[in-house]
């Protein structure tokens, strides 16, 4: 950063979620009880999908996956949140807010990714079902998985290049409770212009195709459903999609509300409550939804929690 007639910036203020300090203990039961579910929920998830091997399917290993980003995301941010909102001065390094950014940007744009994996996934298991083990191969899925991260982190890096190429003498108060681009970009004294173009450009690819591919994905879907006479066969092909069509349309439902409402609509407060959504929230309902609507999960569960318990009883016993 040039440092001209001003002193550099070492760290940002972040304004948090509120300013009224009679909300900030509750806010923070709130918002710790969320995180405390999510790390269960998804550290749960994480756990049944290794250790069951009727859960070491192409969907399970993106779900597991899934459920790793979704921890780390709320990791990334929740602890930093959670301590402001207990603190009298929120600040947080110029090294940590850059961290911060790189990391986030990079769990979601992989959950992003990750959710139109499964959507292809899906595509495959029911429109090309005798060839699903050989187009989903283990080396197949490991490919699809390790691309997903090699976008996520290519566009993370040059997220967090452009925004803290800028200077940022005139202010150093961030409107947001966590390092986030947009109010990150507002606050910069230096042209914005061209790190707006790029990071409009990579992050635009990345939520464009992957919304086009699990619009593809699903209309292929339908329509293979629509062509099987039973009404039992139908509901059971179905059933294979609900849970990831639910998750996808709550994610990018957030996503496009973000991003693609008309700017003279657009407010700092309301992007601070879309972002608790899919930050701390999302990751939060994605266990819940997979778990609770799937019975292979449930299976494997009720069997996991068997085993602890008869453990305890024998080591009881003797």
């Amino acid at each position: 950063m040039e440092e001209g007639n001003h002193s550099v910036v070492t760290e940002f203020i972040l304004s948090g979620l509120t300013d009224r300090p009679e909300l900030q203990d509750t806010l923070f039961g709130v918002f710790l009880l969320i995180y405390i579910i999510t790390l269960a929920g998804n550290g749960v998830m994480i756990f049944l999908i290794t250790i069951d091997l009727r859960l070491q399917t192409p969907m399970y290993i993106f779900l597991r996956n899934l459920s790793f980003c979704d921890l780390c995301c709320s990791t990334v941010i929740a602890p930093k949140m959670l301590q402001n909102l207990l603190a009298e001065r929120k600040s947080i390094s110029y090294t940590a807010c850059a961290v911060q950014t790189c990391l986030f940007t990079f769990f979601a744009d992989a959950a992003c990714l990750l959710l139109a994996v499964m959507a292809y996934d899906r595509y495959v298991a029911i429109c090309n079902p005798l060839l699903y083990m050989v187009t989903m191969s283990r080396l197949r899925c490991n490919q699809l998985a390790g691309g997903v991260y090699a976008i996520g982190l290519l566009d993370s890096l040059i997220g967090t290049c452009c925004t803290f190429r800028l200077s940022f003498h005139s202010s150093k108060i961030i409107n947001h409770f966590f390092c986030d681009v947009p109010p990150l970009l507002a606050l910069s004294s230096s042209d914005t212009r061209i790190s707006e173009i790029v990071l409009f450009t990579f992050f635009g690819f990345i939520i464009v195709s992957s919304v086009v591919i699990v619009i593809l994905s699903y209309i292929c879907i339908i329509s293979t459903i629509l062509q099987i006479r039973s009404a039992e066969g139908r509901r059971k092909a179905f059933s294979t999609c609900t849970c990831h069509l639910t998750v996808v349309v709550i994610f990018y439902g957030t996503q496009l509300f973000m991003y693609l409402r008309p700017s003279s609509s657009y407010s700092m407060e309301t992007d601070k409550i879309a972002s608790l959504f899919y930050t701390l929230v999302i990751p939060m309902l994605n266990p819940l939804i997979y778990s609770l609507r799937n019975r292979e999960v449930k299976d494997a569960l009720k069997k996991a929690i068997n085993k602890l318990v008869n453990g305890f009883t024998i080591s009881f016993t003797l």
